[in-house]
């Protein structure tokens, strides 16, 4: 039985690594049920895809394995038009058409870019800490959640006030299939601006659909408020460059995209954007404190070692599990030489191609120092992640205040897991300190 690598229950206890690792030993290429969870119909399966070499030739293969077709999430969009839709969005397409909007936002995210924000992260990173630190204790996961939230609001020209909204969009997102999050709003609307109370208005009254079934939360009608809220900061917003004041939004305005692909890229900055880091911040805090003498050894010298360190914690916590694509022919993948039919669904596990132990010696061991590091969970190909400089900088500038300035830090109670098969996520990290 393989449903339960599909099914998210299985990920509120752990990531499988080992039925992983099992796969790849045994069947790297092997055919994954899809079974009904709660409200969501059973889907027909796919291909899922464990090992690291073969999760490469996937992700660098957009002719044979492609993220327009189908999307990129495992479950089919609900209808024709959702399907539409979502396919406008950069994440979604082929080379050329994906190669055009990644030419668009590439310039918010280049190194030289990054450097510019370094200052304001680390000092808002600072903050942060400084905020908790008096009491002793705190559930990290709020703690560590701000600050990619904080970061992409300024990208965006979000208002200080609104990127609340920009939290409770990812929550809808990512925890759909986690009741804790499916439906949790957090902005207060009394201190919104009035674009935000605009937007919240336009909040989905139900994720059912009118037949019953559920409303998907990428779908337009289910981020509604996030789409109005898009087209009213686009309105307010000068049409050009960065530096003629009109920030990200600014750009995207200029170069003419449609609505769809002007929706849908909000989409990435307002919620691909943030989820990952919320989830990866505290993913990396709770590994080390897993691992005491790493977290010794990283304390003992951060100026150097730190560095490392973030891209061996992203290896060993990824924050997503998995990207689909799907197949435009019929084709071979693996030693197997699996045959593949066009159509069929193809999933790739970056969780398993990070503890590949034909590249990553001792792969279940974390080691600060590994080096080389040719994890994937940035991804590969074009389609590797446009803001990996950015993710790590907001890595390194929390873990350097964790570092400095919690010198006890310690959990402080179970962590809990988030409900999803997609992000490896944590929904409360208790930690105390001294």
């Amino acid at each position: 039985m393989t449903a339960e690598i599909f099914h998210p229950e299985t990920y509120t206890r752990a990531v499988p690594y080992d039925r992983f690792a099992e796969l790849r030993r045994t069947a790297p290429v092997c055919w994954i049920e899809e079974p009904a969870v709660g409200a969501w119909p059973a889907g027909p399966g796919y291909w899922g895809v464990f090992a690291h070499a073969d999760v490469k030739r996937v992700l660098r293969d957009p002719q044979t394995f492609s993220s327009h077709l189908g999307g990129t999430q495992i479950r089919d969009p609900e209808t024709r038009e959702d399907l539409g839709f979502v396919r406008a969005m950069m994440l979604n397409q082929d080379p050329p058409a994906q190669s055009r909007l990644r030419r668009i936002v590439a310039a918010a995210f280049t190194p030289r870019a990054i450097r510019r924000l370094e200052e304001t992260i680390a000092e808002r990173a600072r903050v942060l800490v400084d905020e908790v630190l008096p009491a002793g204790h705190a559930d990290f996961v709020e703690v560590a959640a701000d600050l990619p939230v904080w970061t992409l609001a300024r990208i965006m020209g979000v208002p200080d006030e609104d990127r609340r909204l920009l939290y409770d969009w990812a929550n809808r997102v990512i925890g759909y299939q986690d009741a804790d999050y499916a439906g949790l709003s957090t902005a207060d609307a009394a201190v919104l601006s009035p674009l935000g109370r605009a937007a919240l208005a336009e909040r989905p009254a139900s994720m059912t659909r009118p037949d019953g079934r559920p409303l998907s939360p990428r779908s337009r009608a289910g981020l509604a408020d996030m789409y109005a809220y898009a087209h009213g900061l686009a309105a307010a917003t000068p049409v050009g460059a960065e530096e003629d004041g009109g920030g990200i939004v600014g750009r995207l305005l200029a170069e003419g995209l449609t609505d769809d692909e002007f929706e849908n890229m909000f989409f990435l900055f307002a919620v691909a954007g943030n989820e990952t880091l919320r989830n990866g911040i505290p993913g990396a805090l709770l590994t080390l404190l897993e691992h005491p003498d790493q977290l010794d050894r990283l304390r003992r010298d951060p100026g150097t070692r730190l560095d490392p360190a973030v891209d061996e914690l992203l290896r060993f916590w990824p924050p997503v599990m998995q990207f689909r694509r799907t197949a435009t022919c019929d084709v071979t993948l693996g030693e197997q030489e699996i045959q593949i039919r066009a159509g069929d669904k193809v999933v790739v596990y970056h969780a398993s191609a990070n503890r590949d132990e034909t590249v990553f010696p001792d792969p279940d061991r974390l080691d600060l120092t590994r080096s080389p590091n040719d994890h994937v969970t940035f991804g590969f190909g074009p389609h590797y992640c446009l803001g990996a400089h950015l993710a790590r900088t907001q890595m390194r500038a929390m873990l350097g205040q964790v570092l400095a300035r919690m010198p006890r830090i310690r959990l402080d109670g179970d962590p809990v897991r988030l409900t999803s098969n997609f992000q490896n996520g944590l929904k409360h990290l208790p930690v105390r300190w001294d």
